[in-house]
């Protein structure tokens, strides 16, 4: 093995060689360079993790603190992370081959996360019941779950990580990460933020590797009480299996077929831009990508021409450089998936309008994962393009005559994770939102989350919500107490 930087699991508070002794290597897109070896762990390294965390919430240092001073060690987190983002964001570029742009954009704005957490750690409260019985006194109690196993995705391993390690640390409980084999690096350099922060060991681990020598032994642990996942569907559905023999909760988010639909009564320049950042931002490796995209007819063509045009001018090239606007592909499979959803599309008959091909040229570098951004017209809404999630810079356009027909199209999916609307009246804006059946409809805007605001899927882009209070609330089970007052005990052969 090479000098170049190694990788190791992170386990009870340090830094911990995987068990079999095995690394693999992590690729930096843009150069298709081996930069970095990362622990290749095992069921044995996930019970060690799971083992660990379990331990660190039933006894040790965690559970003896109170609210407020759990909540300043998630706001500590939240400091140190705002002064290492430029760090945390080069490690995901390097790992994923997104914009430093946008990497670095998520890095500034993950810090609200904890700070938010932090300050909801202490105001988790319960209630008293003003039960109808006599001689009791009933309150409730929120209470944390226990150890919480986080499987985050490639495309934004810190941002999506943060939706559930925040939340889950505020309200009490202890964690497990298993990030992506493909980008693993920037969680693994989070863990010195948080050892810097002051967790004590084992409240938060991670260990890496591959979905089948770890992510399943992790979801079947028995010690596990929920599993958050980030991924495809068809993943999502498997977790979802396995954590159902445990009788484990899941927070799942999963794929997306968003539309993003544009009336007639349109800003055309706003529309042009929010229809290219639904899709070509992030190189389109994005769940809520606005890869349906819904033109009524009245404006079709001339919003079309200006679509292409302005597509035209995207800049392909090292994501590294802040002039580059469309980045390479983060993996071979994806990459290999596009092309094959590209030449789908040419074969159901869409007609190709931009792009199309592979990314080639100086400006590719020595990447082999680059693909045009790649626009489709005559696309109807039953075409596998359509359909399914392609997960790359591709889009669909679909023409529509009504609103009635927009909703219809919009909802005619199996899928409801996002949506987009564009229009200048207010009743049309609330009416077609009010209809979509999806978890989060944006109004001339695309592409925009919160720490405050809930996330999360309709249908089978999943269950759960991340962020917001009710994000909070996906960590933690109520119990209710009950102290009788009465002088005697009353019958006990009857319920009381």
């Amino acid at each position: 093995m090479s000098a170049l930087p190694k990788f190791n699991a992170y386990i009870n508070g340090k830094s911990e060689p995987p068990s079999s002794g095995g690394y693999f290597e992590t690729v930096n897109p843009y150069t298709s360079k081996v930069w970095g070896h990362v622990a290749r762990c095992n069921a044995e390294d996930a019970n060690r993790a799971v083992q660990a965390a379990y331990i660190a919430f039933t006894r040790g240092d965690w559970p003896t603190l109170t609210a407020t001073q759990r909540g300043a060690l998630v706001h500590r987190l939240g400091d140190l992370i705002r002064d290492n983002a430029r760090e945390l964001a080069e490690y995901e570029v390097r790992d994923n081959g997104k914009l430093i742009n946008e990497m670095l954009g998520q890095c500034n704005y993950l810090p609200n996360w904890y700070w938010y957490y932090g300050g909801l750690a202490d105001k988790i409260e319960g209630a008293v019941i003003p039960i109808d019985k006599a001689d009791v006194f009933n309150y409730t109690r929120h209470e944390p779950l226990g150890v919480i196993v986080c499987i985050t995705p490639w495309n934004s391993p810190l941002l999506l990580l943060s939706f559930k390690l925040a939340a889950a640390l505020a309200a009490g409980n202890t964690v497990v990460i298993k990030p992506s084999e493909f980008t693993s690096t920037s969680t693994l350099k989070l863990m010195e933020l948080v050892e810097k922060a002051g967790f004590p060991p084992g409240v938060i681990n991670v260990v890496t590797g591959f979905g089948a020598e770890v992510g399943a032994a992790l979801v079947e642990h028995p010690k596990a009480a929920k599993i958050c996942f980030t991924g495809g569907s068809d993943s999502g559905a498997l977790v979802y299996q396995a954590a159902a023999k445990g009788l484990k909760g899941c927070t799942l988010e999963l794929g997306g077929k968003s539309p993003n639909i544009i009336f007639d009564d349109a800003v055309v320049d706003d529309a042009v831009k929010g229809a290219i950042s639904g899709i070509f931002a992030a190189t389109g490796q994005t769940c809520i990508a606005g890869s349906r995209l819904l033109v009524q007819d009245a404006i079709y063509d001339r919003f079309v021409d200006k679509l292409v045009a302005f597509a035209k001018t995207a800049r392909m090239g090292d994501p590294m450089d802040t002039a580059t606007q469309v980045g390479p592909v983060t993996t071979p499979p994806q990459y290999r998936k596009i092309l094959k959803y590209i030449e789908i599309a040419k074969s159901e008959g869409a007609q190709c309008l931009l792009g199309g091909d592979p990314g080639s040229g100086p400006e590719c570098g020595d990447s082999q994962w680059f693909v045009q951004p790649t626009i489709f017209s005559n696309v109807t809404n039953t075409m596998r393009i359509a359909q399914e999630e392609v997960f790359g810079p591709v889009l669909s356009i679909i023409r529509f005559k009504t609103d009635e027909e927009a909703i219809e199209i919009a909802n005619d999916i199996a899928f409801g994770l996002a949506a987009g609307v564009w229009t200048q009246s207010i009743t049309r804006a609330i009416k077609v939102s009010n209809a979509i059946r999806a978890g989060t409809v944006w109004v001339n805007t695309y592409r925009a989350v919160s720490f405050m605001s809930p996330f999360g899927g309709y249908k089978k882009s999943g269950l759960g919500r991340e962020n917001g209070l009710e994000g909070m609330r996906e960590f933690l089970q109520t119990k209710s107490v009950w102290i009788s007052t009465a002088a005697d005990v009353p019958n006990p052969f009857v319920m009381r």
